[in-house]
Parts: C-alpha cells; structure tokens; sequence
C-alpha cells in the first residue's frame, strides 16, 4: 500500500460529516461514563459504612444527597464555563482586528 494514498484516505475520513458525528456522540458518550463513574466511586466513599445486604436510611439519604450536590456542581461548573466562553469571546475577536 502506497503511503501517500493512506494519508489521502484519511483526510477524506476526517471531512466525513458522518464519522464527525459519530465521533461527537462516542466522546460525549465516554465523558457522561467518566462523570458516572467520578459519582460513583465519591459517593460510595462518602456514604457507604459497611455493605450489607440492605441499605439503611442513613446511606439511602446520603446517595440521594450526594447525587444530587455532583449533579448541582457539575451544572454550576458548566455554566460558569460557558459564561467566561461568551464573555472571552468578544475580547480575543477584538485582539485579531
């Protein structure tokens, strides 16, 4: 196989609108795996005493509560992202004017 036409293959491969898309929904994909997983493992640590066969009220409590402040601050984190996104944007348009 000639080199070149390798290289040329993927370049194509690259501007595939299809292969783009498919490759978005996979990395959004693995992201919401890894946040699952970083709630997972917190707030196993956080809540969980000594597994049993049950869950008693306390730990029941604690999970709900630990989700749902990873939900909040993982929301407040975007947004704040994106608010310094929007507000650097204008700044770096005027800095190449």
């Amino acid at each position: 196989m000639d080199p070149s036409s390798a290289v040329g293959d993927l370049g194509a491969a690259v501007n595939d609108p299809q292969l783009q898309h498919f490759i978005e929904v996979e990395t959004q994909k693995q992201r919401f795996q890894q946040l699952v997983h970083q709630m997972t493992e917190l707030c196993w640590e956080k809540c969980m005493d000594k597994p049993g066969p049950k869950l008693d009220s306390r730990a029941e409590t604690c999970f709900v509560n630990c989700v749902e402040r990873f939900i909040d601050t993982s929301q407040f984190i975007l947004n704040r992202l994106e608010q310094t996104q929007k507000s650097k944007s204008p700044f770096s348009e005027n800095l190449s004017d």
